[in-house]
């Protein structure tokens, strides 16, 4: 094997395109990413779609799939494809989780629907909602009550009632004499329940005391709720306050001993902290005033090692053949690091959905705390800790194989602030240099690449020229770059995406590949 340590860098939410408009990559001041780009081999690499085993290329990518791709070498299907097929199939009705789910309520309990209400195909989608409502009436169920989490981030930022108005049309479709569905609670994704990471509890126990509780400021309806804080607070979606539907002064929807709960968003990361709160006996986060005698499942299991949830309606891929397993074989010794917002993708989400690591002699993984502000406020964020902590951990010649994540160009790009996301993307850049000269002190190599597009594209393209501008704070469609320094080596033809950098890291360390993983980026 190449005694050369080699370094990788995956700069969040940081895409190519060549539209200069909005664009915090393109416009920011990245003298390091520039040099890199002009000197040494590189290619754009596909991050999006089939590429990570979403169900078409007009899906965006987004950090966990990128992850899984980078940390794998496969394509395996995600999120959304995942379940649209286990819908497509029935499969997610005949599990036992379904039944127990239908059993529980529906003689005398309302089955409960919370999770994120948009067409993003990010974290849910509409139509899977939809699916489980309509089933759920067919099995029985009298009484269904959704809580609505409000997008604007992987959705255009103020497009919530056009969400509400479908799924609210498609539930009166349905209502009749022996079934009613209506929207009960809700509230701004970075407001209430989405938090991650164990960051900011205080948002999920809003969330809890919002639909499980029913306190919070009541309105008629969800439509009511969003106008209302829209002409008073003139926040986007993802941060409208949450909200209580209320009949005569009194929640339509609190959730209550003999209920269901289905927590419907299929990816993980910001479904674990409310899962906790329904599965825990012995939580202790937050008060829950009271813990009410639910069935809870998620749309997936959020962490198959740590159990979260303990009922959950569609089997995640089972990822086998992963680049820290392959490094374990070898003898490989490697370090991850990222800060809180974006540890779990270099370690969870990197090892096959994976939290325990395959060796603990091999592997070291570090998380440096983030700050819990909003990003725009801070967008440099702990990339300076991260660095300090990385170059140290290269100089000591302890490790062969180092992985990070700079969060930056994603979590402040999702802000839709373009000013900051530019000072975010710079602050990367900066920080390429300080990894750079410790890759030059130990004669290491360096790739650097990303998992997604998000600061590539910080407006939403106008509709007619002199249109004012919107801010975008989706993810994007664009390719990534991947640049390799400090080896000779050659860029091979081919239409490569992330799935295709497990093998390149493997022949840079002097390894055959596995079999099981997509070809090299490199000839």
């Amino acid at each position: 094997m190449s005694k050369r340590p080699l370094v990788l860098v995956v700069m969040d939410g940081v895409g190519l395109s060549d539209n200069k408009l909005g664009n915090a990559v393109a416009n920011a001041y990245t003298p390091n990413l520039d040099e890199l780009m002009n000197t040494c081999p590189h290619t754009a690499i596909k991050a999006h779609g089939l590429a990570v085993g979403l169900p078409s290329d007009g899906d965006m990518g987004n950090s966990e799939v990128g992850h899984n791709a980078l940390g794998c070498g496969q394509i395996y299907s995600q999120g959304a494809k995942l379940v649209n097929e286990s819908i497509e199939s029935k499969d997610i009705f005949e599990t036992d989780t379904w039944k127990q789910l239908i059993n529980k309520c529906k003689d005398h309990g309302k089955m409960h629907f919370i999770g994120l209400l948009s067409d993003g195909n990010v974290h849910s989608h509409i139509n899977h909602l939809k699916a489980l409502i309509a089933r759920a009436k067919e099995d029985g169920v009298k009484e269904v009550r959704v809580h609505a989490l409000l997008d604007g981030r992987d959705v255009p930022e103020t497009s919530a009632l056009t969400y509400v108005d479908d799924i609210e049309n498609f539930m009166n479709g349905l209502n009749d004499d022996t079934f009613h569905a209506c929207i009960a609670s809700g509230g701004g994704r970075m407001k209430i329940t989405m938090d991650r990471y164990m960051a900011n509890w205080p948002m999920v126990e809003a969330g809890w005391k919002t639909h499980v509780l029913g306190e919070g400021r009541q309105f008629n309806s969800a439509r009511e709720a969003i106008e209302t804080y829209r002409k008073e607070l003139g926040v986007i979606d993802q941060d409208l306050p949450a909200f209580v539907i209320a009949k005569d002064g009194k929640p339509v929807g609190t959730i209550e001993d003999g209920d269901s709960v289905v927590l419907y968003n299929f990816r993980g990361d910001r479904a674990q902290e409310i899962s906790l709160a329904f599965d825990e006996e012995n939580f202790d986060k937050f008060d829950r005033v009271r813990k009410p005698d639910v069935m809870y499942a998620g749309m997936l299991q959020y962490d198959g090692d740590l159990k979260i949830p303990k009922h959950f309606l569609v089997y995640p891929p089972k990822i086998k053949y992963t680049m820290s397993e392959f490094m374990v074989k070898h003898g490989i010794r490697s370090y991850a690091i990222s800060e809180t917002q974006k540890y779990g993708h270099v370690t969870y989400f990197w090892n096959g959905n994976n939290s325990q690591k395959f060796s603990e002699e091999l592997e070291d993984w570090v998380e440096v705390k983030s700050d819990v502000v909003p990003f725009e406020e801070r967008p440099w964020m702990k990339s300076a800790e991260i660095t300090d902590q990385l170059v140290e951990a290269i100089e000591s010649g302890k490790y062969d194989f180092l992985r990070t994540n700079y969060p930056n160009g994603d979590m402040v790009g999702h802000t839709g602030n373009y000013e900051a996301t530019v000072i975010g993307v710079e602050s990367v850049d900066l920080n390429l240099a300080r990894i750079k000269k410790a890759v030059d002190k130990v004669n290491g190599i360096l790739i650097v690449t990303a998992d997604h597009g998000n600061a590539d594209e910080m407006y939403e393209k106008p509709k007619k020229e002199g249109a004012p501008l919107k801010a975008k704070t989706s993810h994007t469609l664009n390719k990534v770059p991947f640049i390799i320094y400090g080896a000779d080596v050659e860029i091979a033809d081919g239409d490569f995406g992330l799935a295709n950098v497990a093998s390149t890291v493997a022949k840079l360390l002097g390894l055959e590949p596995d079999e099981h993983w997509l070809p090299a980026i490199i000839k």
